[in-house]
């Protein structure tokens, strides 16, 4: 019978526990790597290691794929519906603590802690305010060698994580049906500058769609760019045209190899509106969800979403149609002048 208990995404915490330096990772048996341990390679390779600076085969994956979850253990992702995830310091922190190596560290007072008995440093944040989101992303593809970084697609977001134990990933209402075999997924994070170094975190699972009412397929994602305010670095104002729409790469940055993000040590790309990845589903990653997608860039007209196909989703609307006709019009005529006049 398949494992389909909900997800746990497990955040490690390491700071004052054994086994733990302040780190953070996901687990659920359907993961790769779950019971991966410290003396499993030559390098404290866990899942709530920390990836950085590391060659393509030691990030992608966690490098994990030689460690694959048992035959049956699948996350289930509701079409709809939230996806519930625990977020920990250590296996022995969540439900999973049986195969732990340091058994059952819960505590009853405080079932939610995301790295019991320690302060939120553990888990590289100074506070609610200091939260740079987290993401699940799914590749629709069954077998795991055939998956490139750039077949993921970023189809949720939970902007206050890590923060809880309990993490719940909104799922959207479309989501087609994985293929025979099931879908990869993966749960990314990149924490705020403020409580850490350069860190990334990445870990693959098998997951499968349920209560699957749409057949529309995804979009081929797109690399995300910079395009919110900055407060930290003296950016007051967004830059709404420079945003990638639609479906989304993940944040690969700061590793030796394969990297689609290239900022520095103190600006980390992070999963929150700075990126155009809004809290929640991420409704707009389908083949059908724009009438009119511009490519990005700090003087393109903001895209406008179908909404047909969009209107029973919580979404925020797009301008009126005469303000896009507009702009559209005085973006192609800025690229029609800058293409007959020499600088």
């Amino acid at each position: 019978m398949p494992f389909l208990r909900p997800f746990t995404t497990f955040f490690a915490a390491l700071a004052g526990l054994r086994l733990v330096a302040g780190h953070a990772s996901i687990w659920h048996p359907s993961m790769y790597g779950f019971n991966v341990t410290q003396q499993t390679f030559p390098y404290d390779n866990r899942p709530v290691s920390p990836l950085i600076n590391m060659t393509f085969d030691q990030w992608w994956f966690h490098g994990h794929l030689g460690y694959p979850p048992n035959d049956g253990d699948i996350f289930e992702l509701p079409a709809g519906q939230p996806a519930t995830t625990e977020i920990a310091c250590n296996k022995g922190a969540t439900t999973f603590f049986a195969s732990s190596e340091g058994g059952d560290i819960r505590v009853a007072d405080d079932p939610n802690a995301v790295c019991p008995n320690s302060p939120t440093s553990a888990f590289h944040t100074n506070g609610f305010d200091d939260l740079t989101g987290c993401a699940l992303a799914i590749a629709y593809k069954s077998n795991v060698s055939e998956i490139q970084p750039e077949d993921f697609t970023v189809f949720s977001v939970n902007q206050t994580c890590v923060w809880t134990r309990f993490t719940d990933f909104q799922v959207p209402a479309r989501m087609p049906a994985c293929p025979e075999g099931g879908c990869h997924c993966a749960f990314f994070w990149i924490h705020s500058p403020d409580s850490g170094g350069e860190q990334n975190y990445m870990n693959g699972f098998r997951c499968n769609v349920t209560n699957v009412t749409s057949e529309v397929p995804l979009a081929a994602a797109q690399v995300p760019r910079r395009c919110g305010a900055d407060s930290a670095h003296d950016k007051w104002h967004a830059a709404p045209g420079n945003c990638t729409y639609g479906a989304k790469q993940p944040l690969y940055w700061f590793q030796a190899e394969q990297n689609n993000m290239f900022e520095d040590t103190y600006s980390p790309p992070i999963y929150t509106d700075m990126y155009a990845f809004k809290d929640g589903a991420q409704d707009d990653i389908f083949q059908d969800s724009y009438i009119f997608l511009p490519d990005p860039s700090p003087t393109a007209p903001l895209p406008v979403l179908n909404t047909t196909v969009m209107s029973t989703l919580q979404f925020t609307p797009p301008l009126r149609k005469r303000q896009i006709a507009a702009a559209k019009r005085k973006h192609l005529a800025r690229r029609h002048w800058m293409s007959r006049v020499s600088f």
